[in-house]
């Protein structure tokens, strides 16, 4: 009776979060371990199918650094970073859409439509839905978001469908870009007006002292965020990640979440308990964790 009572009390828990998430936006940036394993990719997918189905709408957008990286090396191509951004030569372009549009992509839906008729995969380059223009030519094919145009993914929200977006942009010189994930995230949150845009990554947030697991940032602002960046205190993957965090909440999107993708259930621990997990970024005052999400 104990555990029936525990499962009970999560449910009504969870229902105050389910009833303000009601017809919500919500982008997911997927990637990290979470893409790399077929058993956490089938639990995220549900995840996202279960507030799909208790109103929310999710989307989700992508990248597949390490599936690029994989097939490169196996095809003896050379592979090159800058700044921690991929150098994306001509012949490197064609791999990136590959391995996003036709492999990352087709999987992701493949493991939600395991639950129904809910998701359709598009491209930045579908209905010019990310235009981007190249950054320079020491990094080739890179691209930096110039517009969003929400058209396709309004079009599939308001039929029902989760769209489920590849990092590949049109890009404003006539040829496919390959812009960073975290940033076209950032950017379709700030394009649709979402209330959430959520990383899932690889490490449980964002700390003060990244060798204390203790010392995990649960609620920041961004003034403090920019205060750890002016002290390069977050660098490497997590910096494009807290950039797409602020470009977002400045653009009015309501929360920013960073969470850990290999805990069990993250998703909905973020959005639907009292505490969350991992990082929450907002620009509204908050007495501590509980009420704020």
């Amino acid at each position: 009776m104990k555990d029936l009572l525990d499962k009970a009390g999560t449910l009504m828990e969870a229902l105050p979060w389910i009833k303000e998430a009601w017809g919500r936006k919500v982008v997911i940036k997927y990637g990290g371990a979470a893409m790399k394993d077929p058993v956490l990719r089938e639990q995220i997918a549900a995840d996202i199918v279960l507030m799909k189905l208790v109103g929310v709408n999710p989307i989700v957008v992508h990248g597949g650094g390490s599936e690029i990286t994989g097939l490169m090396e196996r095809l003896g191509m050379p592979v090159r970073f800058l700044n921690g951004q991929r150098v994306t030569t001509e012949e490197a372009m064609d791999i990136v859409r590959m391995v996003l549009v036709g492999k990352v992509n087709k999987e992701l839906v493949g493991a939600i439509n395991m639950h129904g008729r809910l998701a359709i995969g598009v491209s930045g380059e579908d209905g010019n839905l990310v235009v981007a223009t190249p950054r320079s030519p020491e990094f080739g094919r890179v691209g930096d978001v110039v517009s969003i145009d929400t058209t396709i993914l309004e079009n599939l929200i308001d039929s029902g469908f989760i769209p489920v977006v590849a990092s590949v942009a049109n890009g404003d010189d006539g040829a496919s870009l390959n812009v960073n994930a975290d940033l076209v995230a950032g950017e379709v949150a700030s394009a649709l007006g979402a209330d959430k845009v959520i990383f899932l990554t690889d490490v449980n947030g964002l700390y003060r002292d990244v060798d204390d697991p203790a010392s995990l940032l649960s609620v920041l602002t961004p003034e403090q965020i920019e205060t750890m960046m002016a002290a390069d205190e977050i660098a490497g993957g997590m910096l494009p990640k807290v950039t797409a965090c602020l470009g977002a909440i400045r653009s009015g999107v309501r929360r920013a979440h960073i969470l850990n993708g290999t805990v069990e259930h993250a998703l909905l621990l973020e959005v639907y308990t009292d505490e969350g997990v991992g990082t929450m970024i907002t620009g509204d005052f908050i007495r501590g964790r509980v009420g704020g999400k």
